[in-house]
């Protein structure tokens, strides 16, 4: 009886395993079938163990597939491995085909970089094939022209439209589109900068083109510059003349301030010369009031008479006299 249990036990326990078996036969069956009718093989136990894993075997087999289809061998280690480190093998794997059939060379190892450096590796290369336009300044940061000013002071609001194809080689860590933008647009200061007057800009305004593309503006970036065309220019303020404005209203408040100082140190001056005056007109009134002393200190002394005094008086008179006279005229 306990034998039998025993067998009983052990036929239900190989029943699950079997059944179990067949389960994961069924589930992965399709997968592995299709892979196999495609020639891009992958195994019932390798699909197993990317479900183990937790990897989506039909991402994986489907990329194969495709990949495969188009010529190209890439292992499903590969693909699984990329999945695990959080890449898009989907877009990886389009973008090797599209590479293939332009005949652009991209290994799967640098297809693999890119994407993983956050970099959509599809777009760049749909890029490199049908090359990209781009607005310089990026409306979209709310600047809509960059101004210039020429030697003559006149400045010019300019529009420019850079094409840049992709360059797959320098993809990971390449500059972005920000500093194309940003070297453009330094690039057309500087050239309406060095212009000695504004028409000759607005004359050929493709001489901003070939001087800002002879720069090399695309070393370092992850794109290759095409064209550089000027879409729009116009004339702005004459910041020369304003600043001339500036300028001249800066000196003239400078000199007027020179001016005041000076009147203030003039009417300072002639406080102190009135002020010196006063203290000489004192300094005579005081010698004045040293007359009768003296006066009186010669009669005392026997030097002056009382003729010698009324003749002294007479001239002092005779003399205002003369002076009313000489100040009525």
């Amino acid at each position: 009886m306990g034998s039998g249990i025993i067998i009983l036990v052990g036929i239900v326990v190989v029943g699950l395993i079997a059944l179990g078996f067949l389960m994961l036969f069924f589930r992965f069956f399709g997968l592995w079938f299709r892979a196999l009718l495609s020639g891009a093989h992958v195994g019932l136990g390798r699909l197993v163990g990317m479900w183990l894993r937790h990897v989506n075997p039909g991402v994986i087999v489907d990329s194969r597939i495709m990949l495969t289809k188009a010529g190209i061998n890439v292992s499903s280690d590969l693909l699984e491995t990329h999945f695990l480190a959080r890449g898009d093998v989907v877009k990886v794997s389009r973008a090797l085909v599209a590479a293939n059939k332009a005949n652009i060379p991209l290994p799967f190892q640098r297809a693999a970089a890119i994407d993983l450096a956050g970099r959509d590796v599809f777009e760049a290369v749909r890029t490199s094939v049908n090359p990209k336009v781009i607005d310089c300044p990026d409306t979209g940061k709310g600047k809509l022209t960059i101004d210039a000013v020429a030697k003559d002071g006149i400045q010019l609001q300019v529009k420019a439209r850079v094409t840049v194809r992709a360059n797959i080689e320098r993809l990971v860590g390449g500059a972005t589109e920000e500093t194309i933008i940003a070297r453009v647009g330094e690039g057309i200061v500087t050239t309406i900068g060095s212009s000695e007057s504004y028409k000759a800009v607005l004359e050929n305004p493709d001489t901003i083109s070939r001087t800002v593309l002879a720069k090399g503006l695309d070393a370092g970036t992850a794109f290759e510059i095409l064209s550089i065309d000027i879409a729009d220019i116009d004339v702005g303020a004459n910041v020369g003349a304003k600043l001339q404005a500036d300028q001249a209203e800066a000196d003239k408040r400078r000199f007027q301030a020179e001016a005041e100082k000076r009147r203030a140190a003039a009417q300072a001056q002639e406080q102190e010369m009135l002020a010196l005056v006063q203290e000489n007109r004192a300094k005579v009134v005081l010698a004045e009031a040293q007359i009768p002393l003296a006066i009186a200190d010669a009669f005392k002394s026997g030097h002056l008479g009382v003729m010698d005094y009324y003749r002294l008086k007479n001239i002092q008179a005779d003399t205002d006299m003369r002076s009313s006279i000489g100040t009525a005229k």
